[in-house]
């Protein structure tokens, strides 16, 4: 197994993202949505390791854990609405991190999955981790790192099915850029020191931002985010409509300040994730920040 240090000194602004590479110990079944699975599987080893953090996290109201699900090779299942695991190849596990105890999350996460070798247990199988990978900014040096770029487009790739609620439980299907950025916006102001808090609103958006989606790579999707308990006491699935897909922005007329914010806002977007269930596999994005 690999590992990067990615410890340092704890800020409240700090952010942070690991990436896990995962192998099944055998053959296993996952449900189509793996995320709710992955991400109750996680929840259960920080609360074996530290039953404070775990809490802290389940009961966090901002989204403060990111989890990508599983990323790889799958098989088909017999079970319907699943897909098999396959022993032998490897899967990407991508959490990202914007909790106020930032350093404490990602030090009960070591200590499970790093130096006690636990294994991260599905309903129907285990997972070995391989590989542990960190990095960690904050919201100062995404800002910085804004400001060093002249007129950029912002590439982003929507792996997992992105579900961004706009009007109270009704998700948008397309990633518009009020849609987007308005969602990045509101996860960096929760999570962001006061004094590094954004202003745009989504006029400006708007006018001074413009998407080019890859039509190729546009796929909608209905994914399980939860399992709730229904009128008659038991549980019944819980679901969220989204897209994934490529889609590149690009700025017409826009001032430094807002290219600055909006480039910030797509930086920070791989460490929270972008609409909601976040921690239960949606929004998980890559995005590559290119000058024009």
């Amino acid at each position: 197994m690999e590992t990067t240090n990615g410890m340092g000194s704890q800020s409240t602004s700090r952010v942070r993202r690991v990436t896990a590479t995962l192998t099944p110990e055998s053959r296993f079944p996952v449900p189509q949505s793996d995320g709710y699975s992955v991400y109750s599987a996680l929840l259960s080893v920080l609360s074996g390791v530290d039953a404070d953090v775990g809490a802290s996290v389940h009961d966090s109201p901002m989204g403060s854990l990111h989890c990508s699900g599983l990323q790889g090779p799958f098989g088909e299942s017999d079970r319907s609405h699943h897909k098999t695991l396959l022993p032998g190849k490897t899967y990407e596990l991508s959490i990202g991190i914007v909790h106020p105890d930032d350093a404490d999350v990602f030090q009960a996460l070591v200590n499970a999955l790093v130096l006690e070798g636990e294994m991260i247990e599905l309903s129907h199988g285990k997972l070995r981790v391989e590989r542990f990978e960190s990095e960690k900014t904050s919201h100062a040096d995404i800002l910085e790192e804004a400001a060093g770029v002249d007129n950029p487009s912002l590439e982003f790739d929507f792996r997992t099915a992105t579900c961004i609620e706009e009007a109270g439980s009704v998700t948008t299907m397309f990633p518009t850029r009020q849609a987007v950025f308005s969602s990045l916006l509101g996860k960096w102001n929760r999570t962001a020191p006061d004094d590094l808090e954004l202003e745009i609103d989504r006029e400006t958006l708007a006018s001074s931002v413009i998407e080019k989606p890859d039509d190729s790579s546009y796929r909608t999707h209905s994914v399980l985010v939860n399992r709730v308990e229904g009128d008659n006491g038991n549980p019944h699935p819980l679901f969220r409509q989204g897209f994934s897909g490529r889609c590149e922005y690009a700025f017409k007329d826009a001032s430094d300040s807002v290219e600055n914010a909006v480039t910030a806002l797509a930086l920070f977007g791989e460490y929270s994730g972008v609409g909601s269930a976040v921690a239960r596999g949606c929004g998980n994005v890559t995005v590559e920040v290119d000058n024009q």
